[in-house]
C-alpha cells in the first residue's frame, strides 16, 4: 500500500468518525421526547397555578361580606351576591338590610353618624299587617313573643300551668321608661299595665327605610328581642310611634341607653334617621359620650342599676313629702282643738278684744290676762265709765 493511500484511508477513517458522533441515535431520540414531555407539563401545571390567584378575588369579596351576614342566617347566602359598592351605595336595599348587624359595642355617637339622614317617607300604605301577625312564635320555642319578653324583662315570675314555662301569670317589673315598679298580673283589664313597646316604633320603620323590606324581614323586625321592651302601659301609650325629636322616656337616667338602642336597630335593618331625630339623639348623647350600642336585647346592668337609684329616691322624696303633710295635718288638729276652747287666743290690746267683740274679758275667759286687767279686779277692758 503506498504512503498516500494510506493517508487517503486516515483520511476517510477520520471523516467517518465525525459523520458517526453528529447522528442520534433512537435511545438519544426516546430520551429528548420523554424530556420535552416532562417540560410541557411542567408548563402546564405552571399555567393552571397562575390561573388560581385570579379567582381570589371572588373568594375575598365573599369572605369580606360574610360578617354582615350576623343578623339574619338567610341572608348569608343573598350576601355574596352583592358587591362592596352596591352595599355602600344603597344602604337600604332588601339583602343589605337583611345581612346588617347592630355594630353593638361601639359608640352610640359613631354608629349614628353611619346612619343617612334623610325626609321621612310616606306613611301611605302602612299597617300593623305589614309587619306580619303580632307577637308571632320567629324563634320556634314555642312561646309568643309577648310572653318571651315579659320572662326576660320581669323578675318573681309565675307561669299558667301546662303552658311549658310559656304564659307568664304575675311578675314584677320595673320600668326602664318611667322608673317605677310594676306588679304585673295577666288578666282582662290588668295585663295592660304593662306593654311590650317596639324601641323603634314600627310606624316610624316603615317611614324610615322598612318599606324596602321584605316581608320576611318586616316581620323579623317586628319580633326581634333586640327591639322589645317590657315597659309601663301607660308611657307606652303617650309615646306611640314617636321618634327621639318627639319623646324620651320620663325616667332620665334612661335617656342614653334608649337612644343608643334605637340606633342599634336602624343600623342592623339599615334604616335612617331624620335631622331632627339625629339632633335629638345627639343632644342625648352629649350628656353620655362614652355610651356605646347596645350587644343584647333588655336593659343593661347599669341602666337597671340607675332606674333602681333613681326609683329609691322618688320613693324617698314621696316617703318625706307624706310625712311632712302628716307634721302638717297634726299641727293644724292641734291648733284647731286649741282654738275650740279658747286657750290660744290672744289680744295685744283692749282694743283688739273691742274689735273682736269679746270686751269685757273676766277671769277664765279666752284672751283674759293680767297684762290687761289694769286694776286687778278680774275684769279686763271694761267699759270706763
Amino acid at each position: 500500500m503506498s504512503p498516500n493511500g494510506g493517508r487517503r484511508g486516515g483520511s476517510n477513517r477520520g471523516s467517518h468518525g465525525k459523520h458517526g458522533k453528529g447522528k442520534l441515535t433512537g435511545k438519544q431520540i426516546v430520551l429528548i421526547v420523554a424530556a420535552a414531555f416532562v417540560v410541557l407539563c411542567l408548563i402546564a401545571q405552571c399555567s393552571g397555578g397562575s390561573q388560581s390567584p385570579s379567582s381570589q378575588p371572588a373568594t375575598t369579596q365573599s369572605a369580606s361580606e360574610a360578617p354582615t351576614a350576623s343578623g339574619s342566617s338567610s341572608a348569608a347566602s343573598a350576601a355574596p351576591s352583592e358587591s362592596a359598592s352596591d352595599t355602600q351605595a344603597a344602604p337600604s336595599q332588601t339583602d343589605t338590610a337583611q345581612a346588617g348587624s347592630t355594630d353593638g359595642g361601639n359608640l352610640a355617637q359613631t354608629v349614628l353618624d353611619e346612619l343617612a339622614v334623610q325626609a321621612p317617607a310616606s306613611k301611605a300604605g302602612y299597617s300593623r299587617d305589614q309587619f306580619g301577625a303580632a307577637w308571632s312564635d320567629v324563634d320556634h320555642n314555642g312561646c309568643d313573643t309577648r310572653n318571651d319578653i315579659l320572662k326576660r324583662d320581669m323578675t318573681n315570675v309565675t307561669f299558667k300551668d301546662n303552658t311549658h314555662d310559656c304564659v307568664v301569670l304575675t311578675g314584677t317589673l320595673n320600668d326602664p321608661y318611667t322608673g317605677k315598679t310594676i306588679a304585673f298580673e295577666r288578666g282582662q283589664d290588668t295585663s295592660k299595665a304593662v306593654q311590650i313597646d317596639h324601641v323603634v316604633a314600627l310606624s316610624n320603620a316603615w317611614q324610615t327605610g322598612a318599606q324596602n323590606l321584605s316581608a320576611d324581614q318586616r316581620l323579623q323586625l317586628a319580633n326581634d328581642p333586640y327591639n322589645l321592651l317590657a315597659v309601663d302601659g301607660p308611657a307606652n301609650q303617650e309615646k306611640s310611634d314617636s321618634d327621639a325629636a318627639s319623646w324620651l322616656p320620663s325616667n332620665t337616667a334612661f335617656d342614653c341607653e334608649y337612644v343608643a338602642r334605637q340606633i342599634g336597630v336602624k343600623h342592623k335593618y339599615a334604616l335612617w334617621v331624620t335631622a331632627g331625630e339625629k339632633s335629638a339623639m345627639q343632644t342625648v348623647l352629649a350628656t353620655c359620650p362614652s355610651q356605646s350600642v347596645p350587644t343584647d336585647g333588655g336593659v343593661s346592668d347599669g341602666a337597671k342599676a340607675a332606674t333602681q337609684q333613681l326609683a329609691a329616691q322618688d320613693s324617698a322624696a314621696q316617703d318625706s313629702a307624706a310625712q311632712s303633710q302628716t307634721t302638717q295635718d297634726s299641727q293644724a288638729q292641734v291648733a284647731g282643738s286649741g282654738s275650740s276652747d279658747g286657750s290660744d287666743v290672744y289680744y295685744a290690746r283692749c282694743a283688739d278684744a273691742r274689735a273682736a267683740g269679746k270686751a269685757p274679758l273676766y277671769a277664765g275667759q279666752p284672751g283674759y290676762r293680767e297684762g290687761l286687767d289694769g286694776d286687778n279686779d278680774g275684769v279686763a277692758c271694761e267699759t270706763r265709765k
